[in-house]
């Protein structure tokens, strides 16, 4: 809502900023955040906090992910994923910093079970393990180095609010969010410097080149995207 709106004041002067982006901004990953039926997938996260934070120096980085595995419906999923790293990789001040999948068997309800079937089922459940610590102990971790005059996440992850919190309260810098979901966490908000949220026309201005070409030759955009 209109609350969680922030006055222009609130954003730093033009100054460095490091920029740190968590996994559940993937832009491989199927109805994640903003990207969600988009075709904005091939994310060039310079030129994003670029036009977001107009007139700053953007010193780094921090892409947190964890590498995805063939599932039988999408057998090329790792390949799309590796793709985009790949890209990533062509910024000369962006660094992956990779977690890992966690898959197993949980028992499920079932919606609405018809009479006479069974209430619950089993299910394989994966889930992106390490991102959202790897992210808030490198934002303290930095904050500590005196790397930054200010940070920025991407993420609406209420999980990374204590390590906001300490960073602008108990080290005394910036830290802002920028919210790739329709409605921003309040529990995150209220703990940073400011919120802006990310719009698809930024989106769109904010995407790779296609093809591009690292010291491997020239690779292109996943055709799916």
């Amino acid at each position: 809502g209109t609350s969680l709106g922030i006055s222009p004041a609130m954003i730093p002067p033009p100054g460095t900023i490091e920029g740190a982006l968590k996994g559940g901004f993937n832009p491989q990953g199927s109805g994640i955040g903003c990207l969600k039926g988009l075709p904005f997938r091939w994310l060039n996260l310079d030129a994003l906090c670029k036009l977001m934070l107009p007139g700053h120096t953007i010193t780094r980085i921090k892409y947190f992910t964890a590498l995805v595995s063939a599932r039988p419906n999408d057998p090329q999923q790792p390949v799309r994923h590796e793709t985009y790293l790949r890209a990533l990789r062509t910024l000369p001040h962006a660094e992956i910093v990779l977690g890992h999948y966690l898959t197993h068997t949980v028992t499920m309800p079932v919606a609405n079970p018809a009479t006479g079937t069974p209430k619950f089922i089993k299910v394989l459940k994966t889930e992106e393990k390490g991102s959202d610590v790897n992210l808030a102990v490198s934002l303290v971790h930095d904050a500590h180095r005196n790397l930054f005059d200010a940070a920025v996440v991407i993420s609406n992850d209420s999980d990374l609010a204590g390590a906001v919190r300490i960073v602008r309260s108990e080290l005394k810098k910036v830290v802002g969010v920028l919210n790739p979901q329709q409605r921003a966490s309040r529990t995150l908000a209220k703990e940073a410097t400011f919120l802006k949220q990310i719009r698809q026309g930024v989106l769109g201005a904010s995407q790779f080149n296609n093809p591009l070409t690292d010291a491997n030759g020239t690779f292109h955009k996943p055709a799916t995207w």
